[in-house]
């Protein structure tokens, strides 16, 4: 038996010509828990095809597990490919959607019946879980299913030594799926009037793989706030699509690893420096570019045509809402506000967003975990059986624990959004189908009002049956911490440093900028960044001018009247907000790390409101002068951290030194306040192992600098690297502290 994903890859007809290389007979079948080998011949030949399976795997595999059993009574007279068998409740990976082949590519220009052809692909690429409905992984339980292969197409899929042997979505010019202007022109003048619409500053509704993107020239300035004013995106960065690697390493630099995200067979999104700028109100000054390559044969098709490089990319939906697959919504949604609509008639089972990546270190690090990740599972080494995690309110992504691995849904969104909640439901019913999954403990934030919390305990009522299923609430920033000891298999405790902008604490406040000692199951607040109120409450993240009353308020620093933040503020807004700090009138306390970094945006007048999650500490860190090695003075007593002495000291250099040193030297405090701490608390642990998680380690400068400077310590030093340090990893570490309990 061979476990892990072996199933969507081209790993049956690769165990055929392994077996006929070694001169072996038997027989290899795809069944829901994994795939089963019968094999035959000379002990030495079968010792060398059992190495060479993991030598020699299909690039998209990932072999878990090779277990061998000796049978006595097994005769064959040659090698053979059986059907797919399903094995009760158990099932096998499931392989994420597969960036087009340079093979398939050649194939659109060479051979007869797929010339131009959109949607070729082999065993080696192409859709996977974006078309399945149910395993195992075969033509019948896909979206392909309509569509009846040709007899090329057909013999080729029958073909063991055919590169599209057993490729379910196999298809061609005459028998699958075709693309089609909504309510024009047919397939064979789409291709021209995408590019002219594109090349003279049109915006274009395209069906992909996962959904509906949004597409238009990243050079047109005029395009780039169509698409802006379309979604409803005021200034957050949108993605560009380039036509080769080339071409993006004259609008950003571009490291080794980052080459290789770029071009492997994932093709996720990777965030770049920039270089060059294209349109500016593409990523509106933050100094990064978000570059993916095509990944799809329509992207190639149509880049050989277009007079731009360079392409806006970006998933069709409305800001804060799931990306669009349904041919209705789309046509409802964008009928009057693009150039045209081009559609196909394969539909979309799971959709699914593209996946965001940095490079920290040398290392991969996962923003939002879509297309090209899901639904890989995550390796834990503990049974996990029945386990389902609701995830966090914002950046959701929930979990379900299937034997030793964690299966994470694609990238949700924020709850808050009435369409994402229900598109969440719509995901968690998929997910329960799909891996024939029955919880039996069900877990949660913390916080008792996030709609993930509400919905596990309906969850709850609806799943009884009689039995009663236990349902328990995690702590946000222990779950954070876990997260990361999940992937990296840590059993023993750790120093926990999680940072973030809100997570409901234990004792009722609002935490964000925690020191912790945890292990998978409890945790220990060894200290915290200091409480300040949150005049508003949720208000004061998209606000943080009130941040910066606060801050000014809690460290006796009144001077907010000679503040250039504050210039577009109403006065009355001011004195109001002011006088619910004095009374305390609707001023929940926060210890989050995510506000002191917008109050400190705000004070250098970088960002009074905020348009998108994160936009103040996103632009502050996009200003840092690397060769500024000061930093500011802050506090250590009674295990909490105060920053009175650091705003005041960032208040006497405004307007004496420049905003990009003033930056640098807070992010230096904020990574000596780190290390001093994490100093305190291995002499009073001796714990060497530190995690650091939380959607504020997004900051590279930040954790770049914080690991190099523990390292010099001689700690330990561990960072998400398959689930993202932001909310939508939480669930991994839900997950994990419920399986305790089980």
């Amino acid at each position: 038996m061979v476990e892990g994903l072996v199933q969507g890859v081209g790993f049956r007809p690769f165990i055929y010509r392994l077996a006929k290389k070694h001169q072996l007979v038997g027989t290899v079948a795809n069944r829901t828990d994994g795939v089963i080998l019968n094999i035959s011949g000379d002990e030495k030949r079968i010792d060398l095809f059992t190495k060479d399976i993991e030598l020699l795997a299909p690039l998209a595999a990932e072999i878990r597990n090779v277990n061998r059993t000796y049978i006595d009574d097994f005769i064959s007279d040659d090698f053979y490919i059986l059907p797919s068998k399903s094995i009760n409740d158990q099932i096998t990976e499931i392989s994420p959607d597969i960036a087009v082949c340079d093979k398939c590519l050649s194939d659109l220009k060479k051979q007869n019946h797929r010339i131009n052809y959109p949607f070729v692909n082999c065993t080696n690429c192409g859709p996977r879980f974006s078309i399945i409905k149910s395993l195992p992984y075969d033509r019948v339980k896909t979206t392909m299913n309509k569509f009846k292969m040709c007899p090329v197409c057909k013999g080729e899929y029958h073909d063991v030594n055919d590169r599209r042997f057993h490729a379910q979505p196999v298809a061609c010019n005459n028998c699958g799926p075709k693309y089609y202007k909504v309510g024009g022109s047919d397939f064979s003048l789409i291709l021209d009037e995408v590019v002219n619409a594109i090349d003279k500053g049109g915006v274009v509704l395209i069906k992909g793989l996962g959904g509906y993107n949004l597409i238009c020239d990243a050079n047109n300035e005029e395009a780039s706030l169509k698409i802006r004013d379309i979604k409803g995106r005021e200034a957050k960065p949108l993605a560009v699509m380039f036509a080769d690697l080339n071409v993006i390493q004259k609008y950003c630099y571009v490291n080794r690893r980052e080459k290789e995200l770029l071009s492997s067979w994932r093709k996720p999104i990777v965030l770049l420096r920039e270089k060059k700028q294209l349109a500016k109100s593409v990523n509106s000054g933050l100094g990064s570019i978000g570059a993916i390559l095509p990944y799809l044969p329509f992207h190639y098709m149509i880049f050989e045509r277009l007079y731009t490089s360079a392409v806006i990319y970006t998933s069709a939906n409305i800001s804060g809402e799931p990306i669009i697959w349904k041919d209705e919504k789309a046509s409802s949604t964008f009928e009057n506000k693009v150039s045209f609509i081009v559609s196909h008639d394969r539909e979309v089972e799971n959709p699914i967003d593209d996946s965001v990546v940095k490079v920290v270190k040398s290392k991969t690090q996962i923003i939002r975990r879509a297309r090209g990740y899901v639904p890989n599972s995550i390796a834990l080494g503990e049974k996990v059986e029945g386990v389902f995690a609701a995830g966090a309110e914002l950046k959701n992504s929930f979990c379900i624990g299937k034997n030793q691995s964690a299966i994470l849904s694609q990238y949700i969104g924020d709850l808050k959004n009435l369409e994402t909640f229900d598109f969440y439901k719509k995901v968690i019913n998929r997910f329960f189908n799909l891996f024939k999954f029955q919880p039996k403990i069900i877990v949660c934030d913390l916080h008792p009002d996030y709609l993930s919390t509400q919905f596990s305990k309906d969850l709850v009522k609806a799943n009884l049956n009689g039995n009663q299923i236990p349902i328990l609430n995690v702590q946000h920033h222990h779950a954070h911490i876990v997260s990361c000891m999940a992937e990296n298999q840590i059993k023993d405790k750790v120093l926990g440093i999680s940072f973030d902008g809100t997570g409901y604490g234990s004792d009722g406040n609002i935490w964000g900028g925690e020191f912790l000692v945890c292990d998978t199951k409890s945790f220990e607040r060894f200290a915290h960044f200091d409480y300040v109120k949150m005049p508003g409450g949720d208000i004061a993240a998209e606000e943080p001018w009130r941040m910066v009353l606060s801050y000014l308020h809690n460290y006796s620093l009144n001077i907010f009247k000679k503040l250039d933040c504050f210039k577009n503020i109403d006065d009355r807004k001011i004195e109001t907000v002011n006088e619910m700090i004095q009374n305390n009138i609707n001023t929940p306390l926060t210890s989050s790390a995510g506000r002191l970094f917008d109050a400190v945006a705000c004070l250098l007048d970088l960002c009074s409101i905020n348009s998108f999650d994160a936009e103040g500490p996103m632009r502050l860190e996009s200003l840092i002068d690397e060769s500024e090695k000061g930093s500011y003075p802050f506090s250590y007593n009674n295990k909490v951290v105060s920053f009175g002495q650091t705003l005041s000291g960032i208040l006497e250099d405004i307007n004496l030194v420049s905003i990009s040193s003033i930056s640098a030297r807070f992010h230096n405090t904020i990574i000596n306040v780190i290390h001093e701490l994490v100093n305190k608390m291995k002499k009073e642990t001796g714990i060497n192992k530190v995690v650091l998680s939380g959607g504020v380690f997004q900051n590279r400068y930040l954790l770049e600098n914080t690991m190099c400077k523990l390292e010099e310590d001689k700690f330990e030093i561990y960072t998400n690297r398959l689930v993202p340090p932001n909310d939508g990893g939480i669930a991994l570490g839900q997950l994990i502290v419920a399986s305790n309990y089980l």
